[in-house]
Parts: structure tokens; sequence; C-alpha cells
């Protein structure tokens, strides 16, 4: 999507002469960002909570404090019955004699969307962050407003929220729309589906972001530096995310098909994470006329690899970007850390890599060998102290108690009688 600049209409306050009406009562949000106008109270203190459950959301994803500077007023004015063509949210962006200004007009009906309000309120708050360390800008200035892409995909991944018809949208498509193509969709003239197929990119291409190496850092720079954003949206991301500039397109589909397989798979246990990795880290490199081979990755750090090899390891690649999306916790640093190294040899860059794959040798066979200790103790711990186990046992131990019983009697008459005489020469 083009990046969408609006023009910035620059005024003073004077006596009498203000950007709202406001009215007298007012609430202030707990952070102290946003001031609320309206006279319902309630209605003040849901749209504070509302804000500030946003920003906090936003910070939480992007990892960062919340180090504010441009306040944010919030007007909740009534719906008037001659003014019916006023829109539900209003967002002006303004320079003041005190400095800059947001201000949100909110049109209160019955027929409110609080998703839209609450879209209108990131839009806010990202606005702020953007201009946050221009405190004077000239008259006539434009300026770049958040990219819907950016808005959706942050709703997407809040907490508690329902991304089941993003996937479903997404699988039902009958093909994936290439990410500078996506880039540049405007979502206003999409109809209803293609606008959910919007937001199903959008989660997937915020996601992709994050995960990447310092991915929430790098967000955040991104948006602080949107105001200086050219009209070539995939080269600003490149900008500040270098794993875009190689297999961009390739790291897009990944994405989109992890999105898909979204609500299906399944987190593995470390066993099946640490044999699922054994299996990707033998390269098989296959070339023309001739059997496939496995190759060690410590062998190809230490030579210059051959155009197979290359292709066999931005294979890899994408394969661990997967497996670090499956794989149990414990060990989702160390496949990273095994993708991010398959990256550089892919592209030729061999310099310090065999060091690190050794220490992540190292660092594997100690992991397995503390979660071997752990799972040996849970199981003695289950087995042997606990009154209600999980039942994998149950086998085992009513086995072990059968084996300590006497075999059963028969009660036939002979048996009977053997048995008599073997109690008298017993006793």
């Amino acid at each position: 999507m083009t990046m969408q600049h609006t023009a910035i209409f620059i005024s003073a306050l004077f006596a009498g002469h203000v950007l709202y009406a406001a009215p007298t009562e007012r609430s202030l949000s707990p952070s102290r960002q946003f001031v609320i106008y309206g006279s319902d109270a309630a209605l003040r203190g849901a749209v504070s909570d509302l804000a500030e459950r946003t920003k906090a959301n936003l910070l939480v994803l992007l990892r960062q404090r919340d180090n504010w500077t441009v306040p944010i007023v919030v007007n909740l004015q009534p719906q008037q019955a001659n003014l019916p063509e006023v829109p539900p949210a209003g967002l002006r962006f303004s320079q003041t004699g005190f400095g800059l200004k947001l201000q949100l007009d909110l049109t209160i009906s019955q027929n409110l969307d609080v998703s839209l309000v609450e879209r209108e309120l990131l839009r806010a708050i990202l606005l702020e962050m953007i201009y946050r360390k221009e405190s004077h800008i000239a008259t006539g200035t434009v300026f770049v407003e958040p990219p819907d892409w950016l808005l959706d995909g942050v709703l997407a991944l809040a907490p508690g929220r329902d991304r089941g018809y993003l996937v479903e949208a997404l699988t039902a498509a009958n093909k994936s729309v290439p990410r500078e193509a996506f880039l540049r969709q405007h979502p206003g003239l999409l109809d209803s589906a293609g606008r959910v197929l919007y937001r199903a990119y959008s989660f997937a291409l915020v996601q992709m972001l994050i995960d990447g190496r310092d991915g929430p850092v790098r967000l955040a720079q991104y948006i602080g530096h949107l105001s200086d954003a050219s009209n070539e949206p995939l080269a600003n991301l490149k900008a500040h995310f270098p794993f875009l500039v190689g297999d961009a397109e390739g790291s897009w589909q990944l994405s989109l098909h992890r999105l898909r397989n979204f609500q299906t798979y399944q987190l593995l246990t470390f066993a099946e994470s640490e044999r699922r990795l054994d299996e990707l880290l033998r390269v098989k490199v296959s070339e023309a006329n001739k059997p496939a081979k496995a190759a060690a990755l410590d062998e190809l750090a230490q030579r210059k690899i051959s155009p197979s090899e290359k292709m066999a390891l931005s294979q890899l690649s994408r394969d661990l970007l997967v497996l670090i999306a499956q794989a149990n916790p414990v060990l989702r640093p160390i496949a990273r850390e095994y993708q991010q190294s398959v990256a550089l040899l892919a592209r030729g860059k061999r310099r310090g890599i065999a060091k690190r794959l050794s220490h992540l040798h190292a660092t594997r066979k100690q992991l397995a060998a503390r979660m071997s200790d752990i799972d040996d103790y849970m199981n003695w711990f289950e087995a042997t102290q606990i009154k209600n186990g999980s039942g994998n046992f149950t086998d085992y131990l009513k086995a072990a108690d059968q084996s300590q019983l006497s075999a059963s009697k028969r009660h036939d008459p002979l048996s009977v009688y053997v048995d008599a005489l073997e109690d008298q020469f017993e006793n």
C-alpha cells in the first residue's frame, strides 16, 4: 500500500478560538496521555480503559517503554439528527502555540463500532510515536499516516483476539498475493471479503517482522522513521529488516503457510523437537543426474559452497523457520540460531559460523542432558510421591503389584485336596 500523505493544517490558539468545543467534564487516563472530554463519566472511563489497553498491547508487542510526549485529546460528542453525515471518527493533527496536538473526535451513537474506536485510537498512538521527536512542523508540511497493514496486524496480534476467521479467509483464497502487491493495496477499495483477507495478510506480515532477529525493536524503529519514509513501502521495510533484502518473497510465502496452519499445528515435545532438528540438519544436496547426498553443516562452513548446496541451504533455512514455530519453547532459541547461521551460509558468509555451530552443538548436548534429568525426576516423583497420577505408569505399577501376589488357586476337588496336603506338610 502506498504511504498515505495528508496535509497538516497548522493553526494557532487564540482567545476564544480553540480546536474543539471543550465540555467542562473531562477525564485523564492513568498514563495521563489521553485527555477525554464528554458529559458521561462512565463513557469517559470506558474510552480511557480502551485507550490504555490499546497502547499497552502495542508497547508489549514492540517491547518499548511508555515514553509519550504528545497528549492525545479524545472528544466524545453525541450524534446530532441534523448532521447525520458526520463521520463516527475523525482524527486531527495540528500544531498549537504549545506544540503538537492530536485530537480524536468520536461521534457517539447506538450503532458505534467499538473496533473502529480501537483502530482510531491505535492510529493516534502510532502518529504520536512517529512525530514524537518533531516538535516544530512548518505550515503545509505533509504527514505520513501509519500504513493500514500495520494497524490491522497489530490489532490482530492483541491478546485474546480471535484469529480463526483470518486463517479461514487465507485458506479459502485461491492463491497468495505477492508481498509487494499486497503492500500497495488500498483496503478502502476492497469488498468485505477482500477486507478480511487484507487483515489476514496484515497479521502474517507483522508476525513475520516481529519473529525476525530483534524484530520488535526493528519494528519500533521503522515506526519512528515513517515521517521520513519514501513512497516505496517494500524499500522502507528492507531498510529496517535486513532479512527481507535476500529472499523477501520466499519469507512472505512461508509466513502465509504458517498462518494457514495456525490452528492445526501443535507444539512438539522436547524429544520430538530434537529429532526433527537432527533430521533437518542433515543437509540433503541434490544435483542433476546424481543421487542426493547428505552434507554436514560443519563441513559446509569450512569451504565455498556450490550452487546446489546454496539451494539446499536456502530450503533448510525455510524449513527451520517452520520448526521455530512448532518447536518446544526450550529448544526454540537454538533452532533460531541454527536458522540464522544457515541463512548466512546460504549467502556465502562463513566467517565465525564454524565456531557458532560448535557452540550450538555443545549447548544442545547440555540441554538434552538437563532435560533428561528433569524427565527422570518427574517420572520418579509421579510414580512414587503423588496420589493422583497421570495414568502413564498404571500398567507398569499393576504388573509390579501382580508379580508380588501368589498365583491364584484352583477350586476343583483335586486341587483343593492337594492344597490341603501342602498346608499340612508346611505346618
